[in-house]
């Protein structure tokens, strides 16, 4: 999909300035390489054709999404459209209700626009504080080459771009809350900057309309410019943080997107095997995957065997072994093992895309406590510009003179001050961020509602492993029978497990190096699926596994039953290791508790 795509639906974004606007508001446009670009002016349109390749240069944006792409709002899902554009009731900028697109850089195009005007806000906005404020709180001028009148019609130049271009889309949005009847934080920003903006703009321009009263010495009326272009700068921070939070979440899910590797080896009917894009994977198809390699797809096992590590869906940090017939899932990691697989499940219907879409409908989900703060910023709206009005009222009944011109300074000041109300946008925000950092942590949040609940959580159930634990397995204990001693029983259970591909075998081999304890060869080795493994060690033949294991060589393990059971309940895995047909030793492993578990 190109830009022209973008421009056919409700929005187009100029290619110069970044300013989103209407696609169908008949403004001019420029033809180029066979697609039209709109622009919000004239000006824009003459400065592309005259260079195209700098303001065309694309290397770097995102790819907008494609036709058809439903768009939502975050504090009211109710809200759903084709194409961007922003909720009627909120005001704020619809999110995309499908996984975003990866990009290196830029970003959502408001963000763009929205970060361009800030870049241009602020030093305007300082320059103003410190113009006005200079002389007010430090007594200091700026610019004394220049005269008052001089000073205040300079004030206005840089008020224009700073309240006009840099607020403009908060005065149609304030507009549009107005019209549609659901006033918002947005109605508040167009009324309190609109106001003290258009009060200043008349002091300045014809001051005599204003009482002598009013006048400074110079013969001014005290203007606030300063205020509204600093309102509209804090407005614009905050929206660009939001937006950032809100580009960051898709981040996060295609993290998510990103655990499943993007090929696939297919074998074909003949026994070899082609690299495939996972896109073209079919239900059905037979994949290949080696030593260390990704499950691509959801599937079953057919030939081979190895032992995953499942983590990323469970937090057991312990492989699970798989062999002919168990079930695989897309994004986790193969072992040591090679195993060919069938495949069950593509596309929206694998475990990794219902995650994913899991998170993503988590962060568009809508808490109950947004219900009570879209309530009280419905009341919030009218009730500021009610006390406005009062204090209009009030001022001009009972206030001294000049009594219209203190009424509507007292009317524009708190107009000024009640703007913004982030009531309605932190609720949102929160439960974005959360989810977001939650998904990098391997958090899942369900939805808003479970996330607001959790914070009267008074007691946790949590899995020990790999949520409490390190994740990593390590020699916890020895026990030996008669006639045999730790090391030795240690030595022997390494020996077996240097030739093992099972989990646990790491925890072992690390336990006995940690002691000085060098593996011994092994003739004959051999292991038994799902019971442990055995061999040849100096002429004595050794077995290391569970009691199934023990019972199919006749050994009896009810002299340690009473130790094993114990270390069982604190959450240890027990091997027995026989040698010769008696039952030498145990040895016990575990996944250790965090440090920072408590």
């Amino acid at each position: 999909m190109n830009r022209s795509d973008l421009n056919e639906g409700h929005m187009a974004v100029d290619p110069v300035c970044g300013m989103m606007l209407d696609a169908n508001a008949g403004k001019p446009t420029y033809e180029y390489k066979g697609e039209t670009y709109r622009f919000c002016s004239e000006g824009c349109r003459r400065r592309l054709a005259k260079e195209p390749n700098r303001f065309l240069d694309k290397r770097g944006e995102p790819e907008p999404l494609a036709r058809g792409t439903l768009y939502t709002c975050a504090m009211h899902p109710e809200i759903v459209q084709e194409g961007p554009g922003h909720c009627p009731k909120c005001g704020m900028a619809l999110e995309p209700m499908s996984i975003p697109a990866e990009h290196d850089h830029g970003g959502h195009p408001e963000l763009v626009d929205f970060t361009r005007r800030l870049k241009v806000a602020v030093p305007l906005s300082l320059a103003l504080v410190a113009l006005d404020m200079g002389r007010h709180v430090f007594v200091i001028d700026l610019l004394p080459f220049l005269s008052p009148q001089a000073q205040q019609w300079l004030k206005l130049s840089l008020a224009i771009p700073a309240v006009l271009w840099c607020g403009w889309s908060f005065f149609v949005r304030g507009f549009q809350s107005v019209r549609s009847g659901w006033l918002n934080m947005f109605t508040l920003i167009a009324l309190g900057t609109g106001a003290a903006f258009l009060y200043s703009v008349v002091a300045t321009v014809a001051p005599v309309l204003f009482p002598e009263a009013m006048h400074d010495a110079h013969g001014l009326v005290p203007v606030y410019f300063e205020a509204a272009a600093v309102s509209v700068a804090l407005v614009l921070l905050g929206q660009v943080l939001e937006l950032r939070a809100r580009e960051k979440t898709g981040g996060a899910i295609r993290a998510l997107l990103d655990l499943a590797p993007k090929m696939a080896l297919r074998v074909l009917s003949d026994g070899k095997t082609e690299t495939i894009p996972l896109a073209e994977v079919k239900v059905g198809d037979v994949l290949r995957v080696r030593p260390g390699d990704k499950v691509p797809i959801d599937g079953t096992v057919t030939a081979g065997r190895s032992a995953i590590d499942e983590s990323m869906l469970t937090g057991e940090p312990i492989p699970v072994e798989k062999n002919a017939g168990d079930r695989v899932t897309g994004g986790t990691l193969n072992g040591r093992g090679s195993f060919d697989m069938r495949v069950d499940r593509t596309g929206a219907e694998t475990t990794l895309a219902q995650v994913v879409e899991m998170v993503a409908s988590a962060q568009r989900s809508r808490a109950p406590i947004q219900a009570l703060a879209d309530k009280v910023s419905g009341y919030f709206v009218p009730a500021v510009i009610a006390v406005s009005v009062i204090a209009f009222i009030a001022w001009y009944m009972f206030g001294p003179e000049p009594r219209l011109a203190y009424a509507l300074v007292a009317a524009i000041t708190v107009l000024i001050i009640a703007c913004p109300c982030a009531l309605g946008l932190a609720t949102p925000i929160s439960i974005m961020v959360a989810t977001r950092r939650g998904a990098q942590a391997g958090v899942l949040v369900r939805n808003g509602a479970a996330l607001e609940r959790l914070a009267a959580v008074d007691a946790l159930i949590a899995d020990k492993t790999g949520t409490l634990t390190e994740g990593k397995p390590a020699l916890t204990a020895v026990d030996t029978s008669s006639g045999f001693t730790p090391d030795e029983v240690l030595r022997l259970a390494a020996s077996l497990e240097a030739g093992s591909e099972h989990p646990l075998a790491t925890a072992v081999l690390r336990g006995a190096g940690h002691k000085g304890l060098k593996a011994a060869k092994v003739a004959d080795f051999e292991a038994v699926t799902g019971q442990g493994v055995g061999g040849r060690i100096d002429e004595q033949i050794a077995a290391l596994g569970n009691a199934r294991l023990m019972e199919s060589f006749g050994i009896e393990v009810k002299p340690l039953a009473k130790a094993a059971d114990a270390r069982r309940k604190r959450g240890e895995t027990v091997m027995y290791l026989a040698v010769d047909g008696r039952l030498a030793g145990l040895v016990a492993v575990a996944d250790p508790i965090k440090p920072s578990a408590r």
